[in-house]
C-alpha cells in the first residue's frame, strides 16, 4: 500500500557512495507530498527528547520575518496542540533565535547574510542540525554565488563546541523544479540523475526522488486545477516532473545543422549546433577547431582564440533560455554535463 505522506525513514538510513554517513539529506518530491512538515517534525521531536537545537536556512534576510509561524504553524497543528513557538531577532537581525514555549530550541539565519554569519558563529555553534527547505527556486531567484554562501553558513555553524569541525547535517528539501539548479550542477547530481532514479548517492550526499501517489491524486481531484489542466504548472504540482526541464535530452540527431559555437571545457570540446527545421539547438563532441565563436568555460581551458565565458553572457543566457523550454540535445551524457557545468557559471 503506497504511503500517504512522505515518509523519510530510508533517506535516514541510507550511507553516501564511499559507506560514510552523509551530511547532507536531498530530498525531493511532488508538491504536496509532506516532506516539510516530516522533517519540521523531526527537529522538533528531537529537541524535545534530547535538547539538540536545529537551524532554519533561508535564502533572504527578510525571508526571516515570521519564520517561527511559517515553520511551526502547520506541525503545531498536527502533532504539537497547544504548545507555542516564537523568534527573536538577534544581532540586528541578522538571524533570528526560536523559542519553543519560551525554551531556546534553534536558530533561523540567510545565506545572504552569509558573511556576518561568521562574525556570530560561537553564537551557533550549539546548532545541531539545519533544514534548508525549498533550496530549489521556482523562478530561478538565487542569491549571488549562492554555493559560496551555504558552504560558509554550514562552515560557520559546523565550528566550534571544542572541535574545528562538527558534524552538522543538512536537510535540503523541494519540489521537482530544475535539473539545472545550482545544487545539483555543483554536486554532479544534473548529469546522473534520471526520470527514473528514486534513489542516489554521492561523497558525503544521499538523494531521494519521491512521488507521493496520494498527494498527486489529490492535486489531480481538484477542480482549481482541473480548470488548468494544460497548464504545465498543474504538471510539475502533481507528477514527477521537472517544471523548468524537458524530460527528452540525450538522443542522435542525424543531418546538418547550423554551427553556432565551439566550447572548450576540461580539455574537450563541444558543437553546438542549431537545427530550425526540429528547433533545437544539438551539443555533440566532434567540432569544427577553425569555427570562429570559441568559448572556454573555465580559466584553466582559456587560451588564444578562445573567450572567457563571462564576456558571452547574452549568448549563454539565450541558450539557458532554449534548455528551460526544451530545446536542447545532447549526444551523449559528457557533453551534457559540460553544458550544465557552461549553466552554472
Amino acid at each position: 500500500m503506497q504511503p500517504q505522506f512522505y515518509d523519510g525513514t530510508k533517506l535516514l538510513s541510507m550511507k553516501d557512495i564511499d559507506g560514510n554517513t552523509p551530511e547532507i539529506f536531498i530530498c525531493t518530491t511532488n508538491r504536496s507530498g509532506g516532506k516539510t512538515t516530516y522533517f519540521n517534525r523531526m527537529v522538533v521531536n528531537r529537541f524535545l527528547k534530547t535538547g539538540k537545537k536545529f537551524g532554519l536556512i533561508y535564502r533572504f534576510n527578510y525571508e526571516l520575518d515570521d519564520c517561527a509561524e511559517k515553520f511551526f504553524k502547520d506541525i503545531e497543528r498536527l502533532f504539537f496542540n497547544g504548545m507555542t513557538m516564537r523568534s527573536q531577532r538577534r544581532a540586528s537581525g541578522i538571524y533570528h533565535e526560536l523559542f519553543l514555549d519560551d525554551k531556546s530550541c534553534g536558530y533561523a539565519i540567510s545565506l545572504n547574510s552569509a558573511d556576518m554569519i561568521k562574525k556570530y558563529s560561537h553564537l551557533l555553534s550549539d546548532i545541531d542540525s539545519m533544514i534548508f527547505d525549498e533550496f530549489q527556486s521556482e523562478n530561478s531567484h538565487y542569491c549571488s554565488d549562492e554555493i559560496r554562501k551555504f558552504i560558509s553558513v554550514h562552515t560557520s555553524i559546523a565550528r566550534g563546541g571544542g572541535k574545528q569541525i562538527r558534524y552538522v547535517p543538512v536537510y535540503m528539501l523541494s519540489n521537482f523544479v530544475s535539473l539545472i539548479n545550482p545544487y545539483f550542477i555543483e554536486m554532479g547530481i544534473s548529469g546522473r540523475i534520471q526520470s527514473n532514479t528514486k534513489f542516489l548517492k554521492g561523497t558525503g550526499w544521499v538523494l531521494e526522488n519521491g512521488f507521493i501517489e496520494a498527494a498527486s491524486r489529490a492535486q489531480k481531484e481538484s477542480l482549481f486545477n482541473q480548470a488548468f489542466s494544460d497548464n504545465k504548472y498543474v504538471a510539475y504540482a502533481s507528477e514527477n516532473v521537472y517544471l523548468n526541464d524537458s524530460n527528452s535530452f540525450i538522443e542522435k540527431i542525424t543531418g546538418d545543422g547550423k554551427y553556432v559555437a565551439t566550447i572548450k571545457y576540461e580539455d574537450d570540446f563541444y558543437s553546438l549546433k542549431e537545427y530550425p527545421d526540429l528547433g533545437i539547438i544539438y551539443v555533440d563532441d566532434r567540432y569544427d577547431p577553425y569555427f570562429p565563436k570559441k568559448i572556454a568555460l573555465t580559466t584553466d581551458d582559456h587560451q588564444i582564440n578562445y573567450v572567457m565565458l563571462r564576456n558571452n553572457d547574452l549568448f549563454i543566457g539565450a541558450m539557458k533560455d532554449l534548455f528551460s523550454k526544451g530545446c536542447f540535445r545532447f549526444k551523449n551524457l559528457k557533453c551534457k554535463n559540460a553544458i550544465l557545468k557552461a549553466f552554472s557559471f
